[in-house]
């Protein structure tokens, strides 16, 4: 990992959207001090704190990246090597890890495999200092759920654990109940079951989390920018074509056979209300 080096600027706290990486040096209280925190958005489905391990060789970063993950008022640990790493997990079991690829007595993807021994289930978020395909590719066979490209700013990817955990089902936003319905279609949000009709229907993680958009906006009109961002979390780079992908699987599973709930408002969005009984 590269030395710090302040002439690429210094991060400041998570809403500022600064952005941070392995060659930037953090002043003292640019970031949220370990003791500083604020009531938590988002919560294990249990309703205590959200645990994070930040594993990275720099200090400096890591302790930026730990003070911003802090202040949502999660549970953080650090590590700067492979061996504390796996260590820490064993101690924290944490919901997610921030993993850098480059450590010091090994690689962030023998790190990961050494994880998923333990935490099968956990979600990763890889940092990276390199942004060609094959890395990506990497990151992603090796198991990896993300990937950030340094310098990063620490909005994003507080923003992208945020989707990471609640895709996975690991947390929950603190101001949501855990039942919707709409019409004869009703979501248990603890259980992570879905049924019409009385009838169970499987969904994957992502699927799961845009219909949840969808029922706790019953008769309003979502646009593809909004999904999105609140079930991706971060901007796909205009790639809104992965939101008409997801809504065609969603229709294939809650709509079939039956009178259509999730219908496409042309030139505005989608929408989803009770069925109209014929």
């Amino acid at each position: 990992m590269n030395s710090p080096s302040p002439a690429h600027g210094t991060p400041r706290p998570p809403a500022s959207g600064t952005e941070t990486g392995a060659d930037v040096a953090p002043e003292p209280g640019t970031a949220p001090s370990r003791g500083a925190a604020r009531a938590p958005s988002l919560t294990r489905p249990d309703g205590t704190p959200v645990r994070v391990l930040v594993v990275d060789d720099d200090p400096d970063l890591a302790e930026v990246l730990s003070g911003a993950l802090r202040y949502e008022g999660w549970e953080v640990r650090t590590a700067g090597d492979g061996a504390s790493a796996a260590a820490e997990a064993r101690e924290l079991l944490p919901d997610a890890v921030v993993l850098d690829v480059m450590l010091p007595d090994t690689d962030g993807f023998a790190v990961l495999r050494d994880l998923h021994t333990v935490l099968p289930d956990v979600c990763v978020l890889f940092l990276t200092a390199r942004d060609a395909v094959e890395d990506r590719i990497a990151g992603i066979t090796a198991g990896g759920d993300d990937y950030v490209t340094k310098p990063f700013s620490l909005e994003e990817v507080v923003a992208r654990l945020r989707g990471l955990l609640r895709r996975a089902g690991m947390a929950r936003r603190i101001d949501e109940g855990p039942r919707l319905v709409v019409g004869d279609l009703a979501m248990d949000e603890e259980a992570r079951e879905v049924t019409r009709g009385g009838d169970l229907i499987e969904l994957s993680p992502t699927e799961f989390e845009l219909l949840r958009f969808l029922m706790r906006n019953p008769r309003r009109v979502l646009s593809k920018a909004q999904i999105l961002d609140r079930v991706w979390s971060y901007d796909f780079g205009g790639q809104a074509h992965v939101v008409e992908l997801y809504i065609s699987y969603l229709r294939k599973k809650v709509d079939v056979g039956r009178e259509p709930m999730i219908h496409t408002v042309r030139g505005a969005g989608y929408v989803i209300k009770p069925a109209v009984a014929r």
